[in-house]
């Protein structure tokens, strides 16, 4: 199955991207994996599950009513409310998704600044390029995710152009920099590479440890949607509909401490 495009993978890929660059080692514990065959889609009347390979091709849920592929189906009183609190548990886990979302891509863009800071040619110009970065993603956040909308294709291109502009000329500035003090025999300039990357992690690996608690706590919301669609009693021809599935791996490394 394929990674549904909510926290964790936003993290993870908008940090690595960043420290990664400056060698520094920033961790974001991804230990929540959460998993479906569907994209998910919400607008202000529907939470929408749609995918390209397997059937159903396409879930509508509506207020304790559900949609597949061409009709309305019949459901029982208690499925109609699993489904009525699956959707409105989503809805709410948005403004959450969106300010992890924000923070992970955030603590990739402080990396960057604190690397144009001390080794580029042009800091100056450097940070003004992560701060546009930093409105580009709020822009972006604002658009692909909200209490009555979610996208992951347009968080996923957010977080990809915000971060992925800055990127290169982060590294194009501190190639030219390092250059530049071989060539002028800048020692002092050199001497700062020593101790960067200790300087990175001391300045937001704080932040990443309260963003790893923060993606639990999400986490832990996801399993109770997921136990909700475990429960459901609806078949589509004879099989589960099996929407979410969703595992939370023990800090020590063992597997099935939160599974489904």
């Amino acid at each position: 199955m394929p990674s549904l495009p909510l926290f964790r993978l936003a993290a993870a890929i908008a940090t690595l991207a960043a420290c990664g660059a400056a060698g520094a080692e920033v961790k974001i514990d991804g230990r929540c994996e959460i998993d479906s065959p569907y994209q998910l889609t919400l607008n202000q009347r529907s939470l929408i599950l749609t995918r390209q390979d397997g059937e159903p091709k396409a879930l509508v849920m509506r207020q304790g009513r559900l949609f597949v592929d061409d009709r309305w189906v019949e459901l029982s009183a208690q499925d109609s409310q699993r489904l009525a609190e699956f959707e409105r548990g989503t809805r709410a886990a948005m403004p959450e998704t969106q300010a992890i979302a924000r923070e992970a891509a955030d603590i990739a863009l402080v990396a960057l600044g604190e690397v144009a800071a001390k080794l580029g040619n042009h800091p100056d110009r450097t940070q003004a390029k992560v701060a546009q970065a930093r409105k580009q993603l709020d822009a972006s956040l604002r658009d692909a995710i909200g209490p009555t909308r979610f996208s992951g294709k347009l968080l996923g291109d957010g977080i990809g152009k915000a971060v992925g502009e800055a990127v290169p000329l982060v590294i194009g500035d501190l190639v030219g920099g390092a250059v530049s003090a071989a060539l002028s025999g800048d020692v002092k300039r050199f001497e700062q590479l020593d101790n960067l990357d200790a300087q990175i992690e001391a300045a937001v690996q704080p932040r990443a440890d309260a963003l790893e608690r923060r993606g639990d706590r999400l986490c832990q919301r996801m399993l109770e949607l997921d136990a909700l669609e475990n429960a459901l009693s609806y078949r589509f021809d004879g099989r589960a509909l099996d929407l979410l599935k969703v595992e939370l791996e023990p800090k020590d490394g063992k597997p099935g401490d939160g599974k489904r």
